[in-house]
């Protein structure tokens, strides 16, 4: 073969190739395998610092490890950072700046979206409307009418993907958040509002994700009815799912509380649909982690401008407090601080609400911050005349839930009372009695609770029955009018009242008392 006959050999040898790894690209990104990694968190309620475990006392999450996770775990494949729902409030490290310092936080870490839950209304509907002006991220909420901001759904586009996110929250935000915050704005069925956006996105992407805050069980029943789900990343119930979930077609993740854990999900497509998925809770073990150092500084920052007042010494508890059992059981926190409501309203019986509390109280030395982070509300005590059938109704509502560790469960003081957990709801308390003596259903007893339960919160509408709102009252205050109404100290709000107690009283501590109890 001469030279100018091998050249042209090997000049169509090289075509050949080249066209041959076009068409193996063209297989991979057209007709092949394509793989995307979901990264999730929810329930986060400002815990930047992370958090205690009762039984071990070791620290678990802090932002600035999960954000080292997340960058990462990004750097292995194209990914997305979104977040479930309750970002901005709880730890005092996010309330005493209103969920700016999240925001802060989210947009250096790069969130590609978030859902809004119940307590983002917190802070009311205007502060609410400044954080989403300075998230760099779209904020969603599809079902929420009347509130400008939220955005339905976005279309990300990743790896050559088209991906349609879709954000609800649960249409029981009024019974969740003060009702003063939610004036004017109505929460729409998630389901329909799903349903409806599906219809209209699904020709213009290659798979549909729910960013969910409605629970965990809701999350089942939606991705049971709404067909064309591909994923709901879930929040509301603080549930830890370890393993995705599948539900009909669609695959149900949630992770857990507090930044704890950080959610991995790793989706493999095949002729652009869904051919299997992996997915893992990544535990936040400070001890073991490495920091992000930008984040970190944040926190840091935030953590210096609340440290004067946050960490100075206001008492000592001679025992753990734990909340760790506040929405299904008799605790000793739970305890304290429903005797504080009572003691302070001078009234026969006080019931407050587990979810009101959101953290132990351990032993040895008490700060401000530490009472900041166990009573993250700012709710105020009420107290009001019912009658003994009333407060049976009362407690029947607080216990309806106990199986889904419902916020409502009632925390007592003067009264204890035994119920059948497994019994119909509404039909559950057995016994109640008041300071020793059987309530009596005909007798008119003073009971305190807080603002939120007696406007109606967590569903206590017989709270909400016995007390009118004034026609003033609107999501910047407003007054509390009732003939029954014989206390309203709007001017203190209930974590500032046991601060108080506690710098009094010095040296403090409780304990279970048998005030609620199971029978079979």
């Amino acid at each position: 073969m001469k030279i100018s006959e091998m050249n042209v050999y090997k000049q169509i040898q090289r075509c050949l190739i080249c066209i041959f790894l076009v068409f193996l690209l063209c297989c991979t990104v057209y007709g092949g395998t394509e793989e995307f990694r979901i990264l999730y968190v929810n329930d986060f309620h400002g815990f930047a610092q992370g958090d205690r475990d009762i039984s071990s006392g070791e620290l678990q999450g802090g932002i600035a490890y999960l954000a080292f996770c997340v960058e990462k775990l990004r750097s292995e494949k194209h990914s997305i950072l979104v977040a479930a729902g309750d970002m901005i409030q709880g730890d005092a490290w996010a309330n005493l700046f209103k969920g700016k310092s999240v925001i802060e936080i989210m947009n250096a870490m790069g969130f590609d979206a978030m859902v809004v839950g119940n307590h983002e209304f917190d802070f009311g509907q205007d502060v609410l409307k400044e954080r989403i002006s300075e998230a760099q991220f779209p904020v969603l909420g599809a079902n929420v009418v009347g509130f400008g901001g939220l955005r339905p759904y976005i279309i990300k586009e990743i790896g050559g993907l088209k991906i349609g996110i879709i954000g609800v929250v649960t249409e029981e935000t009024p019974q969740s958040t003060h009702p003063k915050n939610v004036t004017g704005i109505h929460f729409l069925p998630p389901g329909e509002t799903v349903e409806k956006f599906i219809n209209e996105i699904h020709e213009k992407v290659n798979l549909i994700l729910v960013l969910s805050h409605v629970g965990y069980t809701n999350d089942r029943i939606l991705a049971h009815r709404v067909k064309g789900i591909d994923i709901i990343v879930g929040g509301h119930s603080h549930t830890k799912l370890v393993s995705p979930v599948f539900v009909e077609n669609t695959i149900v993740v949630q992770a857990f509380e507090h930044g704890k854990v950080l959610g991995v999900l790793d989706v493999t497509l095949k002729d652009g649909k869904i051919d299997g998925v992996k997915g893992r809770l990544e535990e936040i073990q400070p001890r073991t982690m490495t920091k992000h150092e930008i984040i970190a500084k944040i926190v840091e920052r935030y953590e210096h401008a609340i440290d004067a007042l946050m960490n100075v010494k206001i008492g000592e508890a001679e025992e753990t407090m734990s909340a760790e059992y506040v929405r299904t059981r008799e605790t000793s926190i739970g305890n304290f601080v429903a005797d504080i409501v009572r003691e302070t309203a001078q009234a026969d019986i006080a019931i407050i609400n587990g979810g009101s509390i959101r953290k132990s109280i351990h032993k040895g030395a008490v700060t401000l911050g530490d009472i900041y982070s166990a009573l993250p509300f700012d709710n105020y005590i009420v107290a009001l005349k019912l009658r003994g059938r009333e407060i049976k109704d009362i407690l029947e509502h607080g216990v309806s839930a106990v199986e889904e560790k419902s916020g409502r469960f009632p925390l007592v003081s003067g009264i204890a009372f035994t119920y059948r957990p497994m019994a119909a709801k509404g039909s559950r308390i057995v016994t109640m009695y008041v300071h020793g003596k059987p309530l009596e259903y005909d007798k008119e007893y003073s009971v305190a609770t807080n603002d939120f339960l007696a406007m109606g919160g967590d569903g206590y509408t017989t709270f909400a029955h016995a007390i009118q709102v004034a026609p003033n009252y609107s999501s910047t205050g407003g007054t509390l009018t009732s003939s029954k109404l014989i206390y309203n100290d709007a001017g203190r709000y209930v974590r500032d009242i046991v601060a108080d107690y506690i710098k009094t009283k010095r040296y403090v501590s409780s304990r279970i008392e048998r005030r609620i109890q199971e029978i079979e």
